[in-house]
């Protein structure tokens, strides 16, 4: 009996692709294949061993889910993808991602004219820059390097604005880096039973029985890694909660992704 259990095991794995072999074969972090697999996008069966495996069609799958997400398509949209493009006709799938390409093509060409503006506003402050020639202190027009034409108010009676030693308020993630970030942090926050505001931030209260604290503690090290401007801190209580900071012309990115407080 223990022959045979052996020889079925070994025969199950020499059927199928383990996590580490299908990302050697597409270039895939096998970190990226287990999250498509827990969400459902990436289906594997199981060795009588425990081990993932995934059959060659998983190659093509993964191939889809990364034209998907270079074309900007969160992982809800990808999700409404796969079933017409593994059990029905290429029209059904075009017929389903034209109205998305439609949308995302309108908020990029959106997106390109805002940074045309600030682009320009760039240039202009470069050259009043330039142009400035003072031995002494800033006077309150320096705050205004970047305006095509300048407030009329009495630029005395206006306090200096104080320059800041804050982190500076960007991120490091491309595009489409930064949509699987969002949909791993939406996934991992479906623990969260409360949110309230904090100084400069919002508390996240998990279930007491969260499983998913390591992951949460990996995604909290890597958004540090990229957005440095976020504070973000795990506590191991009962019930445990997370608490993420932020400065103040950021903390909209703070809602945006992690919640907004409950009244």
């Amino acid at each position: 009996m223990t022959f045979e259990s052996t020889s079925r095991s070994s025969v199950d794995e020499v059927n199928g692709m383990k996590v580490s072999e299908l990302a050697s074969r597409t270039g895939v972090p096998a970190s990226t294949v287990r999250f498509y697999d827990a969400e459902g996008l990436l289906p594997a069966r199981r060795s009588s061993s425990g081990y993932r495996l995934f059959d060659d069609e998983a190659v093509d799958r993964l191939d889809f889910i990364g034209t998907a997400k270079r074309l900007g398509l969160p992982l809800p949209e990808i999700r409404r993808l796969l079933d017409p493009w593994e059990h029905g006709l290429c029209s059904d799938v075009q017929g389903e991602l034209a109205p998305l390409l439609d949308r995302h093509l309108a908020d990029t060409e959106e997106r390109i004219g805002q940074l045309r503006e600030f682009a320009a506003r760039l240039r202009r402050a470069q050259h009043k820059l330039v142009a400035i020639d003072r031995d002494g202190p800033c006077d309150p027009s320096c705050a205004f390097l970047g305006e095509e034409h300048p407030p009329t108010t009495n630029l005395m009676a206006l306090p200096l604005a104080s320059a800041s030693d804050g982190p500076v308020i960007a991120c490091t993630l491309d595009g489409s880096e930064r949509i699987e970030r969002a949909d791993r942090w939406r996934s991992a926050l479906t623990a969260v039973v409360a949110r309230v505001a904090i100084p400069h931030g919002v508390r996240l209260t998990l279930e007491p029985a969260v499983t998913r604290l390591a992951e949460l503690a990996e995604l909290a090290a890597a958004e540090s890694g990229c957005c440095s401007f976020f504070d973000i801190s795990l506590h191991f209580g009962d019930p445990p909660a997370m608490e993420v900071r932020a400065p103040s012309d950021a903390l909209a990115l703070v809602h945006e992704l992690f919640g907004e407080p409950e009244a």
